[in-house]
């Protein structure tokens, strides 16, 4: 008698074992699956991982994701496991009268053994995509309570149902994946978001480099006439030539701002060098400027050695550098005084000098000219406009080109910037 017990007993164990393992064998592989949803932030992937370990898990033929489409209130196919996955993504289905809108608006799992007969089938699919479904097993994917999507298992292989085991099977995976997906759809929108920034940056940084550079010779040519037509004229002429260049001298710092914003933007990193005649450098910027020394009654002269001195360096830069620290001389010395802009050669190098008759700059706050946007006078009561960039340009124009930049001023008695940079001269 007891060898029959024994005989009976054993087969029941065996069964308890191995549907134990199985367990063991399906919690395992969830920890897994819960991994890789955790690190996977492609959107597209992670759909596609879902639905293969859905439809691997609870044994159907196929599987599928729709998610909420805020702008039409209907549930549109996101990823499906069966060849007509495209199509699917053009069929939006209803949340109205549908098995998967019934389970987006009530939250609860569904099983429907006989989709045929269920009023509810949204038939259309399977007719768009030539598929017939008979069985579903749906559940809602939900973040912080707030329905986001369902996933379904369509039909069950082997023509058995959807059991109570496969809707916690489901369940679980859809409440790691629900969580995912959303994640990956941040990081998805954050991505576009960030691509769309970059584009209107690059259309910013264009427009104000190619509209500083497109306004200044104009201006300059106004500005010239301008400056010659007071001189020339008398009385009410005179004094409308005037108003014109005090204008154009508001519409010079503007330009100058645009062009040190632009850099800014650029982060000032690249850099395009070639042999360059520094003396024709220096006139050409002291051409630039002298309509506007002349309109504000300044004298501008250049001092240089006959000897022809040639640098390596991206004129456009280098020129930027020369305007900065001209239009700082300009705007800071009073009418009636000298601007002189010298080169002077040394061993290996050569420098260039800005010097100025001008208002000067305290002891204390040459160390921090050349950080960005500070400026010397308080912002509130400040007469000179400006944004506080030119000499900040300057300074990383200046060491891109392995040379660098500093001041010497005394308070009352004008300032003088020099730069230096590496230099040959021909004889």
């Amino acid at each position: 008698m007891d060898e029959g017990l024994e005989a009976r007993t054993l087969p029941d164990s065996n069964a308890q074992l191995e549907g134990v393992q199985q367990q063991v064998d399906r919690l395992q592989r969830m920890v897994r699956i819960s991994r890789l949803l955790s690190s996977t932030l492609d959107l597209d992937q992670l759909l596609q991982l879902i639905i293969q370990t859905a439809a691997d898990m609870v044994g159907s033929e196929a599987a599928s994701i729709l998610l909420e489409d805020r702008r039409t209130g209907g549930l549109c196919f996101v990823a499906a496991t069966n060849r007509s996955a495209d199509e699917l993504r053009c069929i939006e289905v209803p949340v109205d009268h549908s098995i998967a809108g019934t389970i987006y608006k009530t939250g609860e799992a569904a099983i429907v053994d006989n989709a045929m007969v269920d009023p509810r089938h949204y038939e259309e699919v399977d007719t768009r995509i030539e598929f017939q479904t008979r069985s579903i097993l749906g559940v809602p994917l939900q973040v912080r309570n707030r329905n986001i999507g369902v996933l379904e298992a369509v039909n069950k292989c082997g023509g058995s149902c959807f059991s109570q085991e496969d809707v916690e099977i489901l369940q679980t995976l859809a409440s790691q994946a629900a969580v995912a997906i959303q994640n990956a759809k941040l990081v998805d929108d954050l991505r576009q978001a960030n691509t769309r920034l970059a584009q209107i940056d690059k259309i910013k940084s264009d427009f104000l480099s190619i509209a500083s550079h497109e306004l200044r010779t104009p201006l300059n040519l106004v500005m010239g006439y301008a400056a010659m037509l007071r001189e020339d004229a008398s009385g009410t002429l005179s004094e409308e030539a005037e108003g014109v260049l005090r204008g154009a001298t508001r519409l010079q710092g503007i330009i100058k701002s645009m062009t040190n914003l632009s850099y800014l933007e650029s982060g000032v990193t690249q850099v395009k060098q070639e042999r360059c005649l520094l003396q024709a450098l220096v006139e050409d910027a002291c051409k630039e400027w002298m309509p506007l020394a002349s309109g504000k009654r300044l004298t501008l002269r250049q001092s240089a050695p006959e000897m022809p001195i040639y640098v390596n360096v991206d004129p456009s830069k280098i020129s930027t550098v020369l305007n900065n620290l001209l239009d700082n001389a300009v705007a800071f010395t009073p009418s009636g005084g000298c601007i002189e802009v010298s080169i002077r050669p040394h061993t290996g190098m050569v420098a260039v000098s800005v010097a100025d008759t001008g208002v000067g700059i305290p002891s204390g706050e040459l160390e921090r000219i050349f950080e960005p946007f500070y400026q010397v006078e308080d912002h509130l009561t400040r007469r000179h406009e400006g944004i506080g960039l030119g000499l900040s340009v300057a300074k990383s124009i200046v060491e891109l080109h392995s040379g660098r930049i500093w001041a010497e001023s005394v308070e009352g008695h004008g300032s003088r910037f020099t730069f230096m940079l590496p230099a040959r001269w021909d004889h």
